[in-house]
């Protein structure tokens, strides 16, 4: 384990903090901060073999982040990936001089080959259980005949269908998958279920190739075909043809799907179906970061409609999206409106209400748990009533409130609690090693600390009396938790050039001489020091940028 802890810190290792620099330096930046880092750890200016080799450890790190940062190519891989995009196997072949966005193809091209080699092992299980329920008692009930009933003036709710469906992918090479799926479905009493199986090859970059076998109890075997190809760089077609044998015959389908990209964030789609359900379709779909968009119009047998839908996203955290549609045809018209919003960090809960002529009002609940999806359509009533559609609106925003109060956020805090927990003890023996090697850089930086010190005083320059790194407990509602920080007085005087003091935007927690105190938490840096004989202090956050000195930090001598 011990092992694996030092892969994944040297893997996080920041390297823009190590040298101090800003992730914009020039190589002129780089070269400064690695002479300036060199003349302080070269490890012939120590004649102790501890602090010589300590000297060593640190010297190799700083030449490390010089190399990757110095090289555009590398450096380039390293702001995308981090340093364990440096370790994929591949690199070495790579054509040198290609811009960013080209080396990110290349690393997701060397990923892709890396991840096939571990696909014959995997499998990705999807799977829908759906469960109707018939809640019209609730809204539409004739008083007069409950009266006289045992038990009558509770209204009655029952579920009245139920669909269960999976389906598994299994690779059988890098370019052959096959996919087991299978239903069960009861509606009324009555019930049927069906199990197919596809192959699917992909033929090259620009198409694939699939075989689709069924069979069920309800509409007898089913053989299928589905091609898809790459027309252009932005237009693709889909062909599908199916044979479905029943008591009554054979009957045959073809589907043909033409898609165009209309511009970066548009795609415009033609549909023509022939065989069951024959009808055409065209439509036009719009997606971007905040919002998305669908108008479609179909003409069809028995189904002809036009539809219109919008979605916006809100940029939370919890990735919350509220909806709109009309659809109008000559089956009616149903307008639909809900919401949906993440509740942890593999779950998603949504609602929507659907009120339609002659469909009537229905709540349909949708909790979507990593690759499962759980749907509750409850339909509330046949006729246009007001009091269904504002208990449909306002009953799952209020259970929402209170599960999210009551059960969501106690829950999602209790979880933070344990993975912090976790980390803490995970990163105990790690967290020792570093404080060492942090002192260890400590006892290195005196010698050179002690020349600032007395050059900025000859200068009544910038002296650090006193500074602290970590978690600060400022707020009177959390004064019975523990400060944990760390004394980094010698770091930071050790930074001071020619009476200044530049932090990046980088964690601090990777400068040398500094250590992550408390990991998974809010940190901060505290200075206190002195120019031109005046005390000055600052509160500065982990990853915020730091010039000292500035007028705004001085302290009132009145105070």
């Amino acid at each position: 384990m011990a092992a694996a802890l030092d892969e994944e810190d040297i893997s996080n290792e920041d390297y823009y903090s190590l040298l101090n620099v800003r992730r914009e330096a020039t190589q002129e930046e780089l070269k400064a901060a690695y002479r300036r880092l060199c003349m302080l750890y070269h490890p012939d200016k120590h004649r102790d073999p501890e602090l010589k080799r300590q000297a060593d450890r640190i010297f190799n790190s700083v030449h490390e982040a010089y190399e990757v940062l110095s090289d555009p190519q590398t450096r380039a891989i390293y702001d995308i990936y981090g340093k364990r995009g440096l370790d994929v196997e591949g690199w070495e072949v790579v054509e040198r001089r290609r811009s960013p966005a080209e080396i990110r193809e290349e690393y997701e091209r060397l990923q892709r080959e890396r991840e096939e080699r571990r696909l014959q092992q995997r499998t990705n299980p999807k799977g829908m259980i759906s469960v109707g329920i018939d809640a019209t008692d609730l809204f539409d009930r004739y008083e007069e005949d409950f009266e006289d009933m045992v038990g009558g003036g509770l209204p009655y709710v029952e579920i009245n269908k139920m669909h269960i469906s999976q389906s598994i992918e299994a690779p059988l090479t890098t370019r052959d998958t096959a996919t087991l799926s299978g239903s069960l479905s009861t509606h009324n009493g009555n019930g049927g279920g069906t199990i197919n199986l596809a192959l699917r090859r992909v033929t090259s970059t620009r198409g694939w190739g699939e075989v689709e076998l069924g069979a069920g109890d309800a509409h007898g075997p089913l053989f299928g075909l589905k091609l898809f190809r790459n027309l252009t760089p932005r237009c693709f077609v889909t062909a599908q043809c199916g044979l479905q044998f029943s008591s009554q015959g054979v009957r045959p389908g073809v589907t043909t799907v033409l898609a165009r990209h209309l511009d970066k964030n548009t795609m415009g789609y033609l549909q023509w179906r022939w065989g069951i359900q024959s009808s055409m379709n065209t439509s036009i779909v719009r997606d971007t970061k905040s919002s998305h968009f669908t108008l479609a119009f179909q003409l069809g047998i028995p189904h002809t409609f036009m539809m219109m839908s919008y979605q916006y996203k809100f940029q939370d955290e919890d990735q919350t999206k509220i909806k709109g549609s009309v659809k109008s045809g000559f089956f009616g018209t149903v307008v639909e409106y809900g919401a949906e919003r993440k509740i942890s960090r593999h779950s998603v809960l949504g609602a929507t209400v659907s009120v339609g002529v002659p469909q009537g009002v229905t709540l349909k609940i949708k909790l979507n748990r990593a690759s499962q999806t759980y749907f509750f359509p409850i339909h509330l009533t046949d006729q246009l009533l007001p009091s269904a559609v504002f208990y449909a609106t306002v009953g799952p925003l209020v259970f929402y409130l209170a599960m999210q109060q009551l059960i969501i956020r106690p829950y999602v805090r209790a979880q933070k609690e344990q993975e912090l927990e976790k980390q803490r003890e995970s990163s105990a023996s790690n967290i020792a090693r570093k404080k060492q090697e942090a002192e260890a850089a400590v006892l290195l930086m005196q010698e050179s600390v002690r020349r600032i010190i007395e050059a900025e005083e000859s200068r009544m320059g910038l002296i650090i009396l006193n500074a602290w790194y970590g978690k600060f407990v400022t707020d009177n509602s959390r004064k019975n938790e523990r400060a944990k920080v760390i004394d980094v007085t010698v770091p930071l005087q050790c930074l001071v050039k020619d009476s200044k003091l530049i932090l990046t935007e980088a964690s601090k927690s990777g400068l040398p001489g500094f250590y992550d105190p408390c990991v998974g938490e809010e940190k901060s840096l505290k200075v206190l020091y002195q120019f031109r004989g005046v005390m000055h202090q600052v509160l500065s956050g982990d990853t915020e940028p730091l010039r000292i000195p500035k007028q705004s930090h001085r302290i009132d001598a009145d105070t």
